[in-house]
């Protein structure tokens, strides 16, 4: 199980791309957001790394190339955009035939129900934006959205809020760590530091499925009295 421990670390993927780790980084986040099999890729851990070490002295430290931050500010928020866009578009264009194939190691269809319950819920705009901060769900919301017709339009608008805001946000957090820890001691800061972070980014999507879950149990009915709504409905 070594192996699948270093598809989630995404210290494993900075030292293994070395010098091309900027572009690594665009590639990941492309291929979380457009491809399907990218749902495995650390998204959210590795664009906080890649801030981290955009730091020079913090890469120094690692033995590794300093990332560099302003093709970072630049690129990514493009490639998880573009990512997202493809998906869609896949999504519009197949419809359920893209996911009219068997479950396997690398695709699940819970993952596509999963996906289609957050959009259900949420609605078309808040579950573009927050599937971001959801591992998983934000690789497969793209083509969901897309087979359920979300208008083009529509989600490239809520896209660009969502991509934005996940890259840039992500990535300025672990910039700022990275520039507050000594060098000498980040290999003993990073991962917990960088989970920490992605864990708080969790935060509003709790916060949205609580109060979306409280709102569905207090729907009223015509009587006047409310119901309880079962949340599998």
């Amino acid at each position: 199980m070594d192996w699948l421990f270093n598809l989630l670390d995404p210290t494993w993927w900075l030292t293994i791309l070395g010098a091309f780790a900027t572009v690594g980084v665009l590639a990941i986040i492309f291929a979380e957001t457009g491809l399907l099999l990218g749902f495995f890729l650390p998204g959210d851990s590795l664009l906080v790394a890649a801030g981290i070490f955009s730091s020079a002295s913090v890469a120094a430290g690692m033995g590794i190339e300093p990332i560099s931050l302003p093709v970072l500010l630049i690129g990514a928020p493009i490639c998880a955009v573009a990512g997202a866009q493809l998906g869609h578009f896949l999504g519009l264009k197949f419809g359920r035939r893209l996911f009219d194939k068997p479950d396997s190691k690398l695709f699940k269809k819970e993952h596509v129900v999963r996906a289609e319950e957050f959009f259900e819920k949420f609605g078309p705009a808040k579950a573009v934006i927050l599937a971001r901060f959801v591992p998983i769900v934000r690789t497969f919301m793209n083509p969901v959205a897309g087979v359920l017709e979300m208008t083009p339009k529509r989600f490239f608008l809520w896209n660009v809020i969502g991509g934005v805001v996940w890259t840039e946000g992500l990535i300025l957090i672990g910039h700022f760590l990275g520039s507050k820890v000594d060098p000498k001691q980040i290999d003993r800061f990073i991962l917990p530091g960088v989970f920490l972070i992605v864990l708080i980014s969790l935060i509003p999507i709790i916060v949205e499925f609580v109060k979306s879950r409280r709102q569905r149990k207090n729907l009223p009915v015509p009587n006047g009295k409310h119901h309880r709504v079962d949340s599998g409905n």
